[in-house]
């Protein structure tokens, strides 16, 4: 349950709904496998999975949701291997050349006959609201993964508005400056990661891993006008993570303070302790969440008035 990533979303309206209410809203959209013919599946479980029931589940006034995908595996090079049998069987028989409509026309009846007989694999995307702060939060890697969550939440809430943070400095820059001056922000320190970027068109694109970042050589891409856009920093010895120019945060570790604190919790059943690592992770991450818009010259609120189409539905 711990949280590896971080995608953060401003809610520009307070949440009123209380977690049993939010659960109502979600059973419209809650999650089905996959019908015979349907490529995918996508709902809501709950997140305590087989050990809940409720598709919400409320700690210290934080809220944890999950979104299950569950989709047919049908590998591309099975589906042209049953097309090319198909159009050869055509074409030897009638002694004519299948034209790309009739083809098409066959892909799709061999994907309506396969799909059946798939094999499917599920992924869960965990995400929680945290209503008196005002986000929510989604451990998702990529945006799309993120987005399809939120999607998923609007459609089961009839709207929700929320948009990405915006900062008052911009992040590559305040990366950079980081990364050249070797200081960054009060409570973050730098680590052995970072990627540079150059900011031209089709510009080239170094990593550094596990690598001293003050090493000459390092510099070098710096003074050559390489821009940082992702760089490993460790925040108060309580969490270690990489901060992008995106305002997202990858590979989020909670470090051996907060592992100890969650060990010392006495209980085992399975919502016991999923409340107590929920509620020291919320904790710390209501902590952190603001440290981070800080070092990066604070929230600029101006954008919460922009709405996406989605949202203003």
């Amino acid at each position: 349950m711990w949280f590896k990533n971080l995608r953060l979303y401003r809610l520009t309206k307070p949440f009123t709904l209380s977690a049993e209410e939010l659960d109502e809203q979600l059973a419209t959209k809650a999650f089905h496998p996959c019908g015979n013919i349907s490529p995918f599946s996508y709902g809501w479980v709950p997140p305590l999975g087989k050990h809940g029931e409720q598709l919400t589940h409320a700690a210290n006034g934080y809220i944890m949701l999950c979104a299950r995908r569950e989709e047919k595996v049908l590998p591309a090079s099975v589906v042209r291997e049953f097309v090319t049998e198909k159009v050869t069987a055509i074409e030897e028989e009638q002694a004519r050349t299948v034209r790309r409509k009739e083809r098409d026309q066959i892909k799709d009846e061999v994907l309506l006959d396969l799909l059946p007989r798939a094999f499917t694999r599920s992924s869960h995307t965990f995400a929680y609201l945290a209503p008196k702060d005002g986000w929510l939060i989604v451990d998702a890697a990529s945006a799309s993964k993120a987005e399809d969550l939120v999607s998923l939440l609007r459609e089961s809430l009839g709207g929700l508005s929320a948009v990405l943070p915006s900062v008052n400095n911009t992040p590559t820059q305040t990366l950079t400056q980081w990364l050249t001056n070797q200081t960054a922000a009060t409570g973050f320190v730098i680590e052995d990661q970072c990627e540079m970027r150059d900011p031209k068109q089709e510009g080239g694109v170094v990593r550094c891993t596990r690598q001293d970042l003050a090493a000459e050589e390092v510099m070098s891409h710096l003074t050559a006008g390489k821009q940082v856009t992702k760089l490993a920093v460790e925040w108060n010895e309580r969490l270690s993570c990489i901060l992008a120019d995106d305002l997202t945060v990858q590979r989020l570790r909670f470090l051996d303070v907060i592992q100890e604190a969650a060990q010392e919790v006495e209980g085992d059943d399975a919502a016991t302790l999923f409340d107590a690592d929920f509620a020291l992770m919320s904790m710390e991450l209501a902590l952190f969440i603001p440290a981070l818009l800080e070092a990066f010259g604070g929230e600029n609120e101006s954008s919460w008035g922009v709405v996406s189409e989605d949202e203003a539905a």
